[in-house]
């Protein structure tokens, strides 16, 4: 219990600070705890939801919601998603960590290629709706089947692609996860894959973090966030990378 609440906490900081739903970190986090990947796939998915939810309120009382670029990028992700369950239930567990490095990866590679100084909203190239849902149903479909919300790639494709503002796209990403892991929660509990109590216990520990990353991003300018981003990120694929050869 103490674990998971702990993890939890964290989680919910770094869902704040990076935009992310959280299962970026919450998985590598529960598979060290000793959960099967695809336990913790279940459980990700129902905090995400609610740290997402809240963070999202947050941010769009400080105005950094933009609702006519996240909505349809938010209904493709929602549908995308509705396939990920059965995705899941069909595939073997080192598949489906070797698919997380490689987002993770990907990931990297936008981030190191963007420049913090550039990206605002005088150079943002706004793509029409169908390519936004588009993006949306590709990224809900593959990254709610891995236990993440979808913003570990949809932040790199808007800042990197389309030079939206990195605080903007970290805010609308945090968004983005509230359609993914909704339907990630309800395919999910149809095939009977969520642990709902360590769900809720983790989801309830996360809001508590969440408030905290959302004003420690904030006071961070551009550069700081892009740095501690990637960090992140390459934390994140080295223990990756670490369990992924350990199974070969």
């Amino acid at each position: 219990m103490v674990e998971i609440v702990l993890a939890g906490a964290f989680t919910g900081v770094l869902s704040g600070f990076f935009g992310i739903g959280g299962g970026t970190i919450l998985v590598p986090l529960l598979i060290m705890i000793g959960f099967d990947i695809k336990d913790a796939i279940g459980i990700s998915v129902v905090q995400m939801l609610m740290a997402s939810l809240y963070g999202s309120y947050i941010n769009k009382k400080s105005g950094l919601i933009d609702l006519s670029l996240i909505v349809p990028i938010g209904i493709g992700g929602f549908l995308g998603a509705l396939g990920s369950s059965y995705f899941v239930k069909h595939v073997s567990s080192q598949l489906l960590e070797g698919l997380f490095l490689l987002f993770v990866l990907y990931a990297i590679y936008r981030v190191v290629q963007h420049n913090p100084e550039s990206g605002g909203d005088s150079d943002f190239q706004s793509p029409s709706k169908y390519i936004l849902l588009l993006i949306g149903a590709t990224i809900g479909f593959f990254s709610i089947s891995i236990g993440v919300g979808g913003s570990l790639l949809l932040v790199p494709i808007l800042v990197g692609f389309f030079h939206y503002d990195i605080k903007k796209a970290i805010a609308t990403g945090l968004f983005f996860v509230i359609f993914s892991s909704l339907s990630g929660v309800i395919t999910f509990a149809l095939h009977g894959n969520i642990l709902y109590f360590e769900g809720v216990t983790i989801g309830i520990s996360a809001l508590f973090g969440v408030r905290l990353g959302i004003w420690l991003g904030h006071i961070s300018s551009n550069k700081i966030r892009k740095l501690l981003l990637l960090l992140f990120y390459i934390g994140v694929a080295t223990y990756l990378a670490y369990r992924f050869l350990e199974t070969l």
